[in-house]
């Protein structure tokens, strides 16, 4: 079933996004972790796609995993960065052909290691551009992210929303959220969505809490911010990992009741494939 679909008939309620295992243990644990949070009945579950390379068939073989937990619908992520023309064609066409009708359209970060990338050297260059080619097929519901702080290549908000704006407009059905932990940012960027036009579906994207410092260094490749009251209360507990969880899971979970509040009641969760610290969160929240 299509996402925007169920996000018509559906107002509230949670999506799960899984990342894919690179050993044989990881998806054995994956597969656990799945079947424990099918009982909260997602609206749709998905499956981060690996760096261009070894870890696509990975992200494949844990898309299938997906799949093959009944009542499920699946929606693997796509980057175009570093892939040709033909790939994308190939693996879209494999999607269908095995009953996927969802994909999340994003471009993809550079090569690891490389200065000043030529995006435009690319078959594909920006997200836009492959929204606008799977749009083409006329298949697939296509979800994109979007960045309540502003991506953090461009050079002001006013910018993030055009380059939003474009992306939406080139055919995509509804959006997800990079992480965020001030509210305010959502909200603020919502406004700045409806001044644009942007009407589809947005999720808030939550970032379960339960490591500073790890939580630093994901931001460090963003523009997303960390509150000086969240840092502080949770660094309080650092040589207390136990406790600092049970500190970063209450402050998830206030901001998720925030959220509910304020209207927005489906609620999009990176799980890292952890399936306690989900299900406590959605406990505290129920």
């Amino acid at each position: 079933m299509k996402i925007i679909d169920i996000l018509k008939m559906h107002d509230k309620g949670v999506s799960f996004e899984f990342f894919p295992p690179k050993t044989e243990s990881g998806m054995d644990s994956l597969v656990s972790t799945v079947k424990i949070l099918k009982a909260y009945k997602p609206l749709y579950a998905s499956m981060t796609y690996g760096a261009i390379g070894s870890d696509q068939n990975k992200t494949k073989e844990a898309t299938y995993k997906l799949i093959e937990e009944k009542d499920l619908t699946v929606m693997p992520h796509l980057t175009c960065v570093g892939a040709s023309a033909d790939t994308i064609k190939n693996l879209l066409h494999e999607y269908r052909q095995n009953g996927i009708e969802n994909i999340m359209a994003l471009r993809g970060d550079p090569p690891a290691g490389t200065i000043n990338f030529d995006f435009k050297s690319q078959a594909l260059c920006y997200a836009k551009d492959l929204v606008k080619y799977i749009k083409g097929l006329d298949h697939f519901c296509i979800g994109v992210a979007v960045y309540p702080e502003g991506h953090i290549e461009t050079k002001s908000l006013e910018e993030d929303i055009e380059y939003t704006k474009q992306k939406i407009d080139a055919g995509a059905h509804f959006a997800v959220t990079q992480m965020f932990f001030d509210n305010a940012h959502f909200y603020n960027f919502l406004d700045r969505a409806d001044k644009k036009g942007i009407k589809i579906p947005i999720l808030p994207g939550i970032f379960p809490l339960t490591d500073i410092d790890k939580l630093k260094k994901f931001c460090l490749v963003s523009r997303t911010t960390i509150p000086k009251k969240i840092e502080n209360e949770m660094a309080r507990f650092r040589h207390r990992p136990e406790d600092m969880e049970k500190a970063g899971r209450e402050i998830t979970i206030n901001q998720c009741r925030d959220l509910i509040k304020h209207g927005h009641k489906r609620l999009h969760f990176f799980t890292f494939n952890k399936a306690n610290t989900i299900k406590n969160i959605l406990k505290g929240i129920s």
